[in-house]
C-alpha cells in the first residue's frame, strides 16, 4: 500500500495507520532500497528545554537501528547546545546537499551535522533568526495554499505547537506526505494550571478562545490547534492529556503514545548500586566546596533531594517541595537529629553567570583536595621506601615538618579567601531579578537560608546539569543516580519523562 494520498486531501485516520503500518512493517528491504524517509521535528532536537529532549534522543538510537541513513532530525539552531552536541558537517547525500544549498541561497542559514548521542543520528538545524524577514511572507502561505508535487514516501513527525507550523504548511501546500503529529502538553492547559485554575475539574467549562486571549498565548493556541486538526494521525503521551485535547484542543487522540523508556540499561541493581556510590562522591565533592567555612555535618549522615524540570513553579511542585522542606526542617531541629538533608532544585531561569562565592567554594574545595592527595602520595612512597629496608615507619618518618608546613599554608590561605559573614549561598547562580524569582521568593519566605542550625540546606541551581557545568561535572542522569530522592509533586504532568527516567534509575 502507498503511503501517498488517495485523491481526498483529508484522509481517514485508520487508511494513514495502515499505511504507516505497511512502512514500518515492511522488513524485506531497506529503507533506502524503498526510497522511504522519515523526519522527525521538534523545537528540542539538540537543544535542551524540557523532557521532550529527552524522549527525542532515547528514541533516536532505535530510529537509526530501523531506518538508517533515511532518518533525519530537524530542529533549531542552538549555538550554545550545538557548540556541546553536535558534530557540523557538510551532508554527503546529493539531495541532503543539494536542498541545504538552495536554502542558504536563498538568505537562510541551515546546519548539518550529527547528534552527538547514541545512534550518531543526521540532524539539521535552521538558524531560526536568518528567515526573520519572510515572516511576513510565511503568515500569508499559511492562508495561500500551494501545490507541490513529492513522489518519495515519506512519514513526518511533529512534536508540540513550535514544530506544527511546518506540519500546517505540509498540508496547505499539499506536500504529498503523511504527517503525525504529538501534543506533550497542552499550550493552554499549562497556562491555565499555572494560573491557579481547578483545571481538572473544569476541563469542559472553559471559554477557550478567551482564556487563550487574557493569557496574551491566542495565536500559538490557534497554531496548536491548527495542526491538531490537519495532521493526518494525532497522537498524546497519557490518557489524561488524551482527555484534556479533546476539550481543549478538540480532537480526540488517534493513539495513546507513553513515552519510552530504554529499560535495559537500568537492568542490572548491582551496577545501580556502583554507581550511585561514584555519582554521590562527585556530589559530596560539590557540597564540601559549596557550604565550605559553613561544612558542620557529616557526609555520612546527609541525604541528597532533588526536584527537576522545566521552571513552572506551581505546574511541576516546587511550592510544595519547598514548603515540605520548611516543614522537615522544622521536625528535624525539634528533634535533635543529626541528620541533614540537602535539598537541589534544579529549574532553568535567566541568569547571569554563575555566583562567585559558588565558584569561590569549590576552588579553594579542589586545591585542598589535590594538596591532601599529594601529601598522601608522599606519604606512601616513604612508607613503601622504609619498609622495603626492613623497618616499621615511625611518625616523623611519615609526616614530615615540610608536609605540615604545606598543609597549614593552604589551610590558612583557605580561611582568609572564605572568611565571611554571610551564609552558605542557596543559589549557584546570580539570577536576573532575583528580588521577583519564585523559588528564591518561596526560599525567603520558609527562612531556608542554609543556616548553621538548619538540618535542611538548599542549593538552587538554575541551570540545567550537564557534564561540562564547572560545579558538578555530572549530566543529570548522573546525578540523579548520585541522588537519594527525587520528589515530583507536579499539579500539571502529562506524563513526565524528568519522574519517570528516576524511576526507573533507582
Amino acid at each position: 500500500m502507498s503511503i501517498r494520498r488517495r485523491g481526498s486531501f483529508f484522509r481517514s485516520f485508520k487508511s494513514v495507520e495502515l499505511e504507516c503500518d505497511d512502512f514500518m512493517m515492511d522488513r524485506g528491504a531497506t529503507a533506502a532500497a524503498q526510497n522511504k524517509w522519515v523526519f522527525e521535528i521538534a523545537w528540542e532536537v539538540a537543544n535542551k528545554v524540557g523532557g521532550i529532549y529527552t524522549v527525542i534522543k532515547s528514541k533516536a538510537p532505535v530510529s537509526v537501528e530501523e531506518l538508517g541513513e533515511q532518518y533525519c532530525l530537524l530542529g533549531p539552531y542552538n549555538e550554545a547546545c550545538v557548540r556541546t552536541e553536535v558534530e557540523l558537517l557538510e551532508p554527503h547525500s546529493y539531495i541532503y546537499r543539494q536542498t541545504i544549498q538552495a536554502m542558504r541561497d536563498a538568505g537562510l542559514k541551515v546546519y548539518f551535522g550529527r547528534w552527538l548521542i547514541d545512534g550518531y543520528p543526521k540532524v539539521i538545524l535552521f538558524d531560526i533568526g536568518s528567515a526573520a524577514w519572510k515572516l511576513d511572507e510565511f503568515k500569508h502561505e499559511l492562508w495561500e495554499k500551494a501545490n507541490i508535487e513529492d513522489k518519495p514516501l515519506v512519514i513526518t513527525h511533529f512534536h508540540e505547537w513550535l514544530a506544527g507550523v511546518g506540519l500546517i504548511f505540509l498540508r496547505t501546500r499539499k506536500t504529498d506526505v503523511s504527517t503525525i503529529f504529538t501534543t506533550h502538553a497542552t499550550l493552554l492547559g499549562r497556562y491555565l494550571c499555572a494560573g491557579d485554575a481547578d483545571f481538572y475539574n473544569n476541563l469542559d467549562k472553559f471559554a477557550l478562545d478567551k482564556e487563550a486571549g487574557d493569557r496574551q498565548i491566542y495565536h500559538r493556541y490557534c497554531m496548536e490547534r491548527a495542526a491538531v486538526a490537519c495532521a493526518h494521525v494525532f497522537t498524546t503521551v497519557s490518557e489524561i492529556t488524551g482527555v484534556e485535547s479533546q476539550h481543549l484542543l478538540q480532537r480526540k487522540p488517534d493513539v495513546i503514545l507513553p513515552n519510552g523508556l530504554n529499560v535495559v540499561k537500568f537492568s542490572a541493581i548491582h551496577e545501580f548500586q556502583n554507581l550511585h556510590a561514584i555519582y554521590k562522591e562527585k556530589i559530596h565533592d560539590f557540597v564540601r566546596g559549596h557550604f565550605y567555612g559553613h561544612y558542620d555535618f557529616d557526609l555520612d549522615k546527609t541525604l541528597y533531594f532533588f526536584i527537576a524540570g522545566r521552571y513552572e513553579f506551581k505546574n511541576k511542585g516546587a511550592d510544595i517541595f519547598i514548603e515540605s522542606l520548611a516543614r522537615l526542617n522544622y521536625f528535624l531541629k525539634a528533634s535533635g537529629s543529626d541528620m541533614t538533608v540537602v535539598a537541589f532544585l534544579i529549574f532553568p531561569a535567566r541568569t547571569n553567570n554563575f555566583n562567585v562565592e559558588s565558584l569561590r567554594g569549590q576552588a579553594i574545595a579542589k586545591q585542598l583536595k589535590d594538596t591532601v592527595q599529594q601529601t598522601q602520595n608522599q606519604i606512601g612512597k616513604r612508607i613503601f621506601e622504609i619498609c622495603l629496608r626492613g623497618k616499621l615507619p615511625q611518625g616523623d618518618d611519615i609526616l614530615l615538618q615540610e608536609d605540615i608546613v604545606k598543609l597549614k599554608r593552604c589551610i590558612y590561605s583557605a580561611q582568609i579567601l572564605t572568611k565571611r559573614n554571610s551564609l552558605p549561598p542557596i543559589c549557584t547562580h546570580n539570577v536576573a531579578d532575583d528580588l521577583n524569582d519564585q523559588v528564591l521568593s518561596s526560599l525567603r519566605r520558609c527562612k531556608l537560608f542554609n543556616d548553621k542550625h538548619d538540618r535542611v540546606k538548599i542549593v538552587f541551581h538554575p541551570e540545567f546539569l550537564n557534564s561540562t557545568n564547572p560545579l558538578f561535572g555530572l549530566d543529570y542522569e548522573e546525578f540523579v543516580r548520585g541522588c537519594h530522592l527525587g520528589v515530583f509533586p507536579s499539579y500539571y504532568e502529562p506524563w513526565g519523562y524528568t519522574p519517570g527516567v528516576y524511576i526507573f534509575v533507582l
